[in-house]
């Protein structure tokens, strides 16, 4: 900018812009510092004190960010300052500090700059919209930024997509329970002292203690929760919260994702969730076929049994009581005979006792009236267990378990369940089909416009609704499949008791998959219990 370009007496307030992203970092080295922050500010402040009609204003700096978009604080601070006319000139080391997206050089630089008569001078590549036949070179320099930034992100992308793929960890924190290896950090390594906090959270499930149970045993025992933990530890996360650090506690969002995570198989999944572009950053969720496994990569902190223990009492799991947050003994295991409804577990002054789900709220739809003390059950169950283990527990009878007879039955159900899950699938391109031939027939005049709306609505009805049994098949696959692999330790169950004294959580669990009870018989005075073992 020359004196003859401007009045004389006219003084012009000036803004400064400066950036430098993550990208721009891994270029520099000892004989290319031009892009660093210090450089930018030292060319840009020499230029204005060149110019007397120039006078700093403001500066304004994003250091670790990316020239895509308009997400970045201090930019869009210089945006609001420009259009409440608090600066006369953006200053730029170039039109790529400014902004490498098309979008964004056009909106501003081309078009609201002028609206709010704002100058844009970019001193390396000659940008200035003072020059009427500098438009198109500054038009083809965002060309060529955009392509870059385009380029960039497919490069980063393809290479993220390498490593997940050989099983290379590639997120900058690591999950609870695990450290990123100071000798490779794209490995993971137990953390001693979390991964024992991990373990705690298994057993307290496993005994009984629901989501909001387990978070709160932690909590009133002042363990930290995960972001604190790592806090403390140095590690800066970006929590967005509204309250102090020290304060944020352990949640049931937070017992859920450990307790679901199969990373403490010593396993990688990666990949769950992807940015929609390089210039939009608002996460999307991929498909689950989508996702990248690789077993093994790393030490494992909780066994397979185990593993497959909670996800087992996650699906058949009730809620736990209000009181204590404890999941009764056997909750999500009794159902009525009669009807197949749950039981459901009542207190009165004297005893606990089961009663049917069917018969309540007004309603009277069961036969099973009559409700079955607590403590009876858990006497009958606790013989049932004692029988087995008794005729079991020699390593000779160990051996006469059939354990591929039950895994052809889990085999079985999920072979049906697949079948089911084909037929819904074919039934859906059929109804895709007939939308293509209703379309036609619209076209053709064969039915109205009316009709078609009416028609499509259907379809769009009945799409969401194979969708939700297609995706009603896939949990209960899933189910048959952890049921499968937990049936094969049904020997090491049998192998740790010999003879019980009274009942807990984790041996219901162990041993059985379901309990029925019949109606009581006045002539009598007895029921039916059905016990459907795990391994039968």
């Amino acid at each position: 900018m020359s004196n003859t370009d401007i009045k004389e007496d006219k003084i012009l307030r000036v803004g400064i812009y400066l950036r430098l992203s993550n990208e721009d970092r891994d270029k520099l080295n000892k004989d290319d510092p031009s892009e660093s922050i210090k450089n930018q500010r030292n060319m840009l402040i020499q230029y204005v004190e060149k110019h007397d009609e120039l006078i700093l204003t403001d500066e304004y700096c994003d250091e670790d960010l990316s020239g895509a978009g308009t997400y970045r604080p201090e930019f869009e601070r210089l945006i609001r300052d420009c259009e409440n006319k608090k600066i006369d000139v953006v200053l730029c080391k170039s039109q790529s500090r400014f902004s490498r997206d098309m979008e964004i050089v056009e909106k501003y630089i081309n078009n609201k700059f002028k609206e709010w008569n704002i100058r844009f001078i970019g001193l390396s590549d000659n940008a200035d919209t003072e020059n009427r036949g500098n438009k198109k070179s500054r038009q083809i320099n965002g060309l060529v930024n955009e392509w870059y930034l385009e380029d960039v992100s497919n490069n980063i992308r393809s290479a993220f997509l390498s490593k997940m793929k050989q099983g290379e960890f590639i997120s900058p924190f690591a999950p609870f329970g695990y450290e990123v290896s100071i000798d490779d950090n794209n490995k993971l390594v137990v953390d001693p002292v979390a991964s024992e906090i991990v373990k705690s959270i298994y057993h307290l499930y496993l005994t009984g203690l629901g989501f909001t149970g387990i978070a709160k045993c932690l909590n009133s025992k002042n363990i930290p929760s995960p972001s604190l933990y790592k806090y403390r530890k140095g590690i800066k996360l970006n929590v967005i919260s509204n309250r102090c650090r020290e304060d944020i506690k352990w949640t049931t969002s937070a017992i859920k994702t450990i307790l679901t995570n199969e990373v403490y198989l010593g396993h990688l999944i990666q990949g769950k969730r992807t940015t929609v572009s390089y210039k939009n950053h608002k996460i999307k969720n991929r498909d689950k076929s989508e996702w990248i496994r690789k077993e093994n990569t790393h030490e494992a902190i909780i066994d397979e049994e185990m593993f497959n223990r909670v996800q087992i009492a996650m699906k058949e799991r009730t809620k736990p009581m209000k009181r204590s947050d404890i999941v009764h003994i056997f909750s999500g295991k009794v159902f009525c005979l009669e009807c197949g409804h749950y039981m459901r577990k009542k207190n009165s002054k004297i005893h606990e006792y089961l009663l049917c789900s069917g018969n309540r709220d007004g309603y009277d739809d069961c036969i099973n009236k009559t409700s079955i003390r607590y403590d009876v059950l858990m006497s009958i169950v606790l013989d049932a267990i004692n029988d087995k283990l008794q005729r079991f527990y020699d390593r000779e009878e160990l051996e006469k378990l059939s354990l591929k007879k039950m895994e052809n039955r889990f085999n079985r159900k999920i072979k049906v369940l697949e079948q089911q899950k084909m037929e819904v699938k074919k039934q859906v391109t059929k109804t895709k089909k007939y939308l293509k031939s209703l379309y036609e027939d619209k076209v053709n005049g064969i039915i109205t416009a009316c009709q078609f709306k009416d028609l499509v609505a259907e379809y769009n009805k009945n799409e969401d609704v194979y969708n939700d049994q297609i995706k009603s098949i896939n949990n209960e696959i899933a189910y048959y499949k952890i049921k499968e692999k937990s049936s094969k330790n049904n020997k090491e169950i049998f192998s740790k008791y010999q003879k019980l004294e009274e009942l807990n959580r984790v041996i219901v669990q162990e041993f059985i998959d379901k309990i029925y009870i019949g109606k009581l018989s006045k002539e009598t005075n007895s029921r039916d219990i059905q016990i459907k073992w795990n391994f039968e």
